[in-house]
């Protein structure tokens, strides 16, 4: 431990900060004791990381995934707050020096102290998986050595805190050189095994002093994991079959933790000292050969005096993808930049997109600022028709904005609009429009000029929907629902109930949700089928269920777990059914979920996506309930997805304009951008959209709204 330092706090969350445990990359840790006594470690996020979203994501999976894991060799959690200024998390303090340390200051364990090490990072690794997770940090600097055995620490996260460390956002997750072939290859897409792999790399390193794969530079580290036999001299004769099964390139060759920890409970109990190191410092070996070369002939022998297989280097597109996808990544890491990250595009046939003529990638801010009047930049929003947009929002009038070049068009008006417009049909585009603090207006405009066709008084409170025969609103009294035709005529009036009635649109057909309660969600809801001067009941929804859409022409519902009022900011509602409701016969069918799902959930061709606010996307079918796929992205405040049936993909936006396409089969990631270099000066209040225009992905983010191409190029 070293003193505190200028500019250190004195106390964090009410632990007193004592001295410096030690620094990296993302952060500081700090020996803290709290009001009783009890020492703790205190990890506190560097500034610069806790102003970027994904990092705090990625803090809180860290959080939730330490609170997760409970075992003798790992270190709980006592307290943390990912959402403070600077986020910080407290774990018990365990004191003793790190394998890291511990081998350079007094050189490699003997057999007893690796089979000791060895038996405890297993049960470690057991824990771990049993929680579900995958540790892909396991290194010499994660390992605390104490009286009673090792600890783990830092899962859930990666930190660059040694010299070889990629852990740029979006980036490859771990330390080469004990990181398993496809956690290089495949970085997001990782199973338990990858945890063996790097178990055998660290037992090696403390059998040795050095890893089997090190090198001079995380490149050439990566190509010996992912290509070259690991050197394993110097490891004892007892230790050596363990360690070249944990190191085999095929994950399904190597072994199960409980065959592990049977083969290292094996090992002899000797207090015979590991041969001292017997190599030479670790240097470069032979970079990739160019395409079709082969190595050096068959007699060339190994490290360890056993003949190496000659084979041809970079044979195969899929090595060539993997050393190119590492050779991008180290590049991201040297520079710092954040490009466009691509997974799993080489699984996906090549296809032929189809844009609107002469599309470019573009964007454009959505602010139009008419002198004389304040404006405020909170909701803007598009919709689309053919290949032409209809944008607005509080803070720009009405516009129609060129989908392929992003050129303005025309604009409406000389007022912004409060959100986006309603939508467009034959040739009208419908809007909204305040022109006082008592009124509101539903606006048609001619969607080819711009020019009003007309106007009608609505609800000031709800709002007004295109149904598959006109638009349907509430009068400005809400005394009843009125429909007008494309041309303004009133097509047909049904009078509210005395109490609380909101127009709804499931399926393309009109209904009115309806609740006894003075507010909405108050009291049970009743569906209401509306038509020409009636208002009928069709079925009776538990309170607080919500609307999603229609399959096969019938409602769909969420039914909640609780209808209980939660005051609480980020609280998302737990639902466990689907409700569907037959619309000629009234009776609802309720489908469970397998589990309680909670956020924002959007109906799309059949399935229901769940897109919480830390980025976790759920997947679940519409007709079963069966849940399809969940992925935990790293990406946070995401939109409601917008789904291509050509490519298969799932597109979202985020607050700061950062795309995000995972695989609608299975919800692997299948790219990411990074985020626009300026959203606007509202980026995190305002909510971000994104919508296809033919192939085209268009979203907004803060008052910006932009276009790329479906693999996000632009």
């Amino acid at each position: 431990m070293t003193p505190l330092s200028t500019g250190d706090p004195e106390s964090i969350g009410g632990y007193t900060l004592l001295g410096r445990l030690g620094a990296g990359g993302m952060g500081v840790v700090y020996l803290g004791v709290s009001a009783s006594g009890r020492q703790v470690a205190v990890k506190l996020v560097r500034e610069s990381y806790a102003q970027e979203e994904e990092f705090r994501t990625r803090f809180r999976q860290e959080i939730a995934a330490a609170r997760r894991v409970s075992g003798a060799f790992t270190a709980p959690v006592v307290d943390a707050d990912p959402d403070a200024d600077r986020p910080w998390m407290a774990t018990l303090y365990v004191p003793g020096p790190t394998l890291a340390e511990v081998v350079e200051n007094d050189g490699p364990l003997n057999l007893r102290e690796l089979r000791t090490l060895g038996l405890g990072l297993a049960e470690a690794l057991r824990d771990i998986h049993r929680a579900g997770l995958v540790h892909r940090d396991l290194k010499p600097g994660n390992v605390l050595m104490t009286e009673d055995g090792p600890r783990v620490i830092d899962f859930g996260i990666s930190r660059a805190s040694d010299n070889q460390s990629l852990t740029v956002t979006g980036r490859i997750i771990g330390t080469p050189p004990f990181m398993s072939p496809e956690q290089l290859a495949s970085p997001r897409e990782v199973t338990p095994t990858s945890d063996v792999f790097s178990l055998g790399s660290l037992l090696v390193f403390a059998a040795v002093g050095t890893g089997p794969f090190d090198s001079d530079s995380p490149y050439m580290t990566g190509y010996q994991v992912l290509h070259e036999p690991p050197d394993l001299d110097g490891v004892p004769e007892p230790l050596l079959a363990v360690v070249e099964r944990c190191l085999d390139k095929d994950p399904s060759a190597r072994p199960e933790l409980v065959d592990l920890h049977r083969s290292l409970q094996m090992l002899p109990q000797s207090d015979a000292t590991a041969p001292p190191r017997t190599r030479e410092p670790a240097k470069p070996r032979p970079g990739p050969a160019p395409w079709g070369t082969a190595t050096a002939a068959g007699d060339t022998p190994t490290r360890t005096g056993r003949p190496r297989r000659p084979r041809m280097l970079l044979a195969a597109l899929g090595t060539a993808l993997a050393v190119t996808g590492l050779v991008a990544g180290v590049a991201a890491y040297m520079s710092g930049g954040d490009t466009t990250t691509n997974v799993s595009d080489s699984t996906t046939p090549a296809r032929t997109a189809s844009l609107p003529d002469g599309w470019r990638p573009w964007h454009k801010a959505l602010r139009y600022d008419v002198q004389g009047i304040p404006l405020d930049y909170q909701s803007p929003g598009c919709v689309a028709a053919g290949t032409a947009l209809f944008c607005g929002g509080t803070g720009v009038t009405v516009a129609r904005v060129d989908a392929a070049s992003g050129r303005t068009v025309w604009r409406a008006g000389d007022r912004p609009q409060g959100v986006q417009p309603i939508g467009v049909r034959d040739g009208l585009v419908y809007v909204y429009e305040d022109p006082d603090d008592e009124t509101r207006r539903v606006v048609a405009l001619d969607a080819a000029t711009g020019q009003r066709r007309w106007q009608r008084d609505i609800s000031k409170s709800e709002d007004a929907l295109l149904y598959d025969g006109g638009l349907l609103t509430l009068s400005p009294d809400a005394s009843r629902f009125v429909a007008y035709g494309r041309g303004g005529k009133e097509l047909w009036q049904a009078p509210s109930l005395d109490e609380y009635c909101t127009p709804s649109v499931l399926g393309g057909a009109p209904y009115a949700l309806c609740s006894a309660g003075t507010e909405p969600g108050q009291a049970p809801v009743d569906l209401m089928k509306l038509g020409p001067g009636s208002l009928s009941e069709t079925a009776a929804l538990p309170r607080k269920a919500e609307a999603l859409g229609a399959v096969g022409g019938h409602p769909l519902f969420l039914a909640p777990q609780t209808a209980k009022d939660v005051y609480e900011a980020g609280y998302e509602r737990p639902y466990n059914a689907l409700l569907r409701v037959d619309p000629a016969t009234g009776q609802v069918e309720r489908t469970p979920l397998a589990r309680p799902l909670t956020g924002a959930a959007t109906l799309v061709d059949g399935v229901v996506y769940f897109v919480r606010s830390n980025g976790s996307v759920t997947a679940v079918s519409a007709d079963s309930g069966k849940q399809l796929w969940q992925k935990a992205t790293e990406t946070e405040s995401l939109s409601a997805p917008a789904v291509s049936a050509r490519y298969g993909r799932v597109y979202f936006s985020n607050r700061f304009g950062r795309l995000l396409a995972l695989d609608s089969r299975t919800g692997a990631e299948v790219w990411r951008t990074a985020a626009l270099d300026d959203p606007g000066d509202k980026a995190q209040d305002t909510p971000p959209r994104v919508l296809l225009v033919k192939d085209a992905i268009v979203a907004t983010a803060g008052d910006t709204v932009f276009s790329r191409g479906p693999d996000g190029d632009g």
